[in-house]
């Protein structure tokens, strides 16, 4: 596979969501990880601008009814109770463009090798319902798009501390995407879908266990499967400093975890779309640096100098 740039995705109305005061969800990362990268220096012409996409083409994954109740606003104050935010028409909107940049983010990858979208990772929406900050499952969503461009197969790599049960579920009968979740067992959700593979680790899993398991995981699925698309869920809630991680691993095996989906995914010639995931740390500074170790294994991945860092 050639050396190029990653694709590079990113909307501004990731972070443009008025929350309540205190609100668990930290919004504001998503832009911060953007000025981040700009002030490394990458130039704003590296990043692509999703444009949303219609509401009917999620019935691709998601039950007509529940995508016309959260568009027109009539679902029920319990039901977004469920997924965690207060509805509002940009959070419709919201919803609709950052599934359409993990769509975007895909196709990119398609073409570059390696692909990253500032957001992402809704996995816990299922075919009718939201949760856990997730409305439209956006890695379900550019799966099945994928699919009716020839790809024949997709594996949805999931390492998000929190099982993808959302993911799992809407694809539990589709032998073309395989779901794959390494998490922590004992978090959110209670209820858990059985993906193709998953792997519940124990709260004190340490780095090298972390580690060998994700190495002999995405090795094992390669191996058997030979997709033709990784898409991967570079959640970073699996850090010893996440609020609601539950897990205990360190910023280095962050990097060297991104680093070695890349590289595996690499030496095969199979592209790979990311997307951030999930993070929870109220220091916003502190959540950018680690989102941030995607894009550092991303570029050395593509054999490039380009080291971003957080200037302080």
């Amino acid at each position: 596979m050639t050396t190029t740039i990653p694709g590079l995705v990113y909307h501004s109305c990731y972070s443009e969501l008025s929350l309540p005061e205190r609100h668990r969800y930290p919004i504001t990362k998503y832009q911060a990880l953007y000025q981040t990268l700009l002030g490394s220096g990458l130039p704003e012409t590296l990043f692509s601008t999703p444009q949303p996409i219609a509401a009917c083409e999620l019935e691709l994954i998601h039950d007509k009814t529940y995508i016309d109740s959260i568009c027109n606003g009539t679902i029920s104050a319990q039901a977004m109770r469920r997924i965690g935010f207060p509805w509002s028409q940009p959070l419709v909107n919201r919803s609709l463009i950052s599934v359409a940049g993990t769509r975007l983010c895909a196709q990119l990858a398609l073409s570059r090798g390696i692909s990253l979208h500032l957001s992402g990772g809704y996995h816990h929406a299922r075919h009718a319902e939201g949760a856990g900050f997730c409305v439209f499952n956006d890695l379900a969503f550019a799966a099945k798009s994928v699919l009716s461009q020839g790809i024949s197969k997709v594996l949805i790599f999931d390492l998000d501390v929190h099982q993808g049960d959302g993911t799992a579920g809407i694809f539990a009968s589709d032998p073309a995407i395989i779901t794959a979740s390494i998490h922590c067992e004992k978090n959110f959700p209670a209820r858990k879908i059985c993906s193709d593979w998953d792997i519940g680790l124990a709260k004190d899993c340490t780095d090298a266990v972390y580690l060998e398991t994700v190495h002999q995981s995405l090795e094992t699925l390669l191996n058997w499967h030979q997709p033709e698309l990784v898409l991967y869920d570079a959640g970073v809630d699996i850090h010893q400093q996440d609020e609601l991680g539950l897990l205990d691993i360190s910023t280095e095996a962050l990097y060297q975890r991104d680093l070695l989906v890349f590289n595996a995914c690499r030496s095969r010639g199979i592209p790979v779309a990311a997307v951030i995931g999930g993070g929870y740390q109220r220091d916003i500074t502190a959540l950018t640096q680690l989102h941030l170790q995607l894009f550092k294994a991303a570029f050395i991945a593509c054999d490039l100098t380009f080291r971003p860092e957080i200037k302080t």
